[in-house]
């Protein structure tokens, strides 16, 4: 978005590297991502063009809670021997863009940017929860042997 700072940043940076003598080729991502924050429309009154924005934003970070919620829970079952759960990846065009990430073999990092501000004490302590969320999930590298690895 060209014409504001409410949106999010998301920018994928493929490697690939060859091995010159035995031809083996090693490939990796890495993806970061500058989210933007929820916002309160009675809090912060925007205008209409502000409002629409303020809302799509919000959809976007409301379907990755649900991801991420539907990842702990899927986990979860997993380990309690309980049929799989369905991940909600294609609710949101920044859950597909991220689903490698959030349940793939990879790991994530959440770096969460908190106000000092005592106005703003509830979207920190929401902030602080979601991070939370996402901490719990751990994903599965696969090996070549077939063995699997935990990554956090």
């Amino acid at each position: 978005n060209h014409e504001s700072s409410r949106s999010h940043l998301l920018m994928m940076i493929k490697i690939s590297s060859t091995n010159l003598e035995t031809r083996e080729v090693l490939k990796g991502k890495i993806v970061l991502v500058d989210l933007a924050g929820s916002e309160r429309l009675k809090k912060s009154k925007p205008s209409p063009q502000q409002q629409t924005e303020a809302i799509e934003i919000n959809k976007s970070l409301t379907a990755l809670v649900d991801v991420i919620e539907a990842l702990v829970h899927h986990q979860r079952d997993q380990r309690e021997g309980k049929p799989a759960r369905f991940i909600p990846y294609r609710n949101h065009k920044l859950t597909q863009l991220l689903q490698d990430t959030l349940g793939g073999p990879s790991k994530a990092l959440m770096i969460v940017n908190c106000s000092p501000a005592a106005s703003s004490a509830q979207e920190t302590l929401s902030s602080l929860r979601y991070a939370s969320r996402a901490k719990t999930i751990t994903n599965q590298r696969q090996h070549d042997d077939g063995g699997l690895e935990p990554v956090k």
